[in-house]
C-alpha cells in the first residue's frame, strides 16, 4: 500500500533581496486563501538599521531571527493552519532551520524565484521605501546557496504566471 502524501502546511517563497518575495507571496497567499507572513516583519530593529545602512547580515544576526521564523511555522503546522512565508532563506542551513524537526517530510515546501542580477539589481535601484538598498545585491548572492530540493520559479514572469507555476508544481 502506498504512503499517504504529506499535506503542504507551509510554502515558503524565497529568494534574494528583489526577487519578488513579498509580491509572489502575497498573491499565491491570496489565491490559496492561506495566511501571508512575511519575514522582514520578523527582523530585530538592529538587523533592520544594519541592513538600511547597506550592510549585509551575519549568521549571528540572522539566528534569532530564524528561530522567530521557525517557531511559526511550528505554530502555522501545530494549530493546523496554513500559510505562505516570503523569506529570503538563502542557505541551506537556514532552510533547514526553518522546517520544524517534528513536521513530516512535504510540510514545508520551499518555492524559489530564480532572478538574474541584473534584473535584481534593477529592480532594487526603483524600489522604493524598503531598508534592503542596492548595495545589500552582492552581499544577498554570495550567501545565497540555491536549493535543490525547492521548486524552482523563473521569478522574471509575471506574478500571476508565478503563482500558476508555483500552485501546478505544488499541486495546491
Amino acid at each position: 500500500m502506498g504512503r499517504v502524501p504529506t499535506e503542504i502546511r507551509v510554502i515558503v517563497v524565497m529568494g534574494v533581496a528583489g526577487a519578488g518575495k513579498t509580491l509572489v507571496g502575497s498573491a499565491l497567499a491570496r489565491a490559496l486563501g492561506w495566511t501571508f507572513y512575511d519575514a522582514d516583519d520578523f527582523h530585530s530593529p538592529e538587523n533592520v538599521a544594519k541592513m538600511h545602512r547597506g550592510i549585509g547580515l551575519t549568521d549571528a544576526d540572522r539566528a534569532p531571527w530564524l528561530a522567530a521564523l521557525r517557531d511559526l511555522i511550528e505554530r502555522v503546522i501545530r494549530d493546523g493552519r496554513k500559510a505562505v512565508l516570503a523569506c529570503s532563506a538563502l542557505k541551506e542551513a537556514y532552510r533547514k532551520t526553518l522546517t520544524p524537526d517534528d513536521a513530516p517530510p512535504g510540510t514545508v515546501r520551499f518555492v524559489y524565484l530564480d532572478v538574474p542580477a541584473d534584473v535584481l539589481r534593477e529592480r532594487l535601484e526603483h524600489r522604493a521605501h524598503h531598508y534592503a538598498p542596492p548595495e545589500l545585491l552582492d552581499s544577498q548572492l554570495a550567501t545565497l546557496e540555491p536549493p535543490h530540493d525547492a521548486v524552482r520559479v523563473d521569478g522574471t514572469l509575471p506574478p500571476d504566471e508565478i503563482v500558476g507555476a508555483a500552485r501546478s508544481a505544488l499541486s495546491v
